[in-house]
């Protein structure tokens, strides 16, 4: 009998560009992470963070540019990459997958987020870098800094559920959409944690770095187990 491994070549061989485009993303993103992570254990990125975030603050007072107003808003989105919100998120995509008669992706789905979560937990103990003190928080922390939880999870999340909902059409205006919208959403949160004061920029670099990869990974895993008849196929 053939092992997992020589299976898992053989349906490579199989498979066109996207899957090793794919796979070309995930070395690529793994490099990148070490990259980051050794230039911060090192020092090197202190200027770098120092400047960019004292970029979205006022010389004076060090508080956010834009006023309470913005701030407020910021606060907003950053919740859009909370563990509570993304469980919700969760939870809704795995709902609807589960009565539109998908239950093991709805399982699927659960997992791969759950997993990420795990590994970015990990992440941050092993690095355990200081939050940024040079400006004021503008919202509660109580973790180490890298990777960016926030960043990283709704990378993980929202490119998963956006990659799923793409697969799910046949259009190519609604699977631009889909992934667009799961890009910003993504971006908007890591921004939002260095514009309230609770990460590096390199944290949210590292944190999207992480989570991209994470999200590319669990797709390669869905269409080898769709492959295997073990998981429901999309449209």
């Amino acid at each position: 009998m053939q092992s997992v491994a020589s299976r898992f070549f053989t349906w490579l061989g199989g498979h066109e560009l996207t899957v090793l485009l794919a796979l070309a993303g995930i070395f690529s993103g793994v490099w990148a992470f070490v990259g980051i992570a050794g230039e911060v254990t090192e020092g090197d990125t202190q200027a770098f963070d120092r400047k960019l975030l004292l970029a979205m603050r006022r010389p004076g007072d060090l508080a956010p540019i834009g006023g309470p107003s913005v701030e407020e808003s910021a606060r907003d989105i950053t919740a859009l990459g909370g563990v509570a919100v993304l469980g919700l998120v969760t939870a809704i995509a795995a709902g609807f997958l589960a009565l539109d008669g998908k239950r093991r992706m709805a399982v699927f789905v659960c997992v791969s987020v759950l997993s990420g979560l795990v590994v970015a937990t990990v992440l941050k103990d092993i690095f355990h870098r200081p939050r940024p003190e040079l400006v004021p928080h503008a919202v509660y922390v109580s973790t180490p800094s890298f990777p960016s939880g926030h960043s990283m999870m709704s990378a993980v999340t929202y490119l998963t559920l956006g990659a799923l909902l793409a697969r799910s059409h046949e259009r190519r205006r609604l699977k631009a959409y889909f992934l667009i919208l799961a890009v910003a959403l993504t971006f908007l949160v890591g921004v939002s944690r260095v514009y309230l004061g609770v990460h590096w920029p390199t944290d949210v670099l590292a944190g999207w770095t992480a989570g991209a990869v994470w999200a590319l990974f669990c797709w390669l895993a869905a269409r080898w187990l769709q492959g295997r008849r073990a998981l429901e196929t999309q449209a």
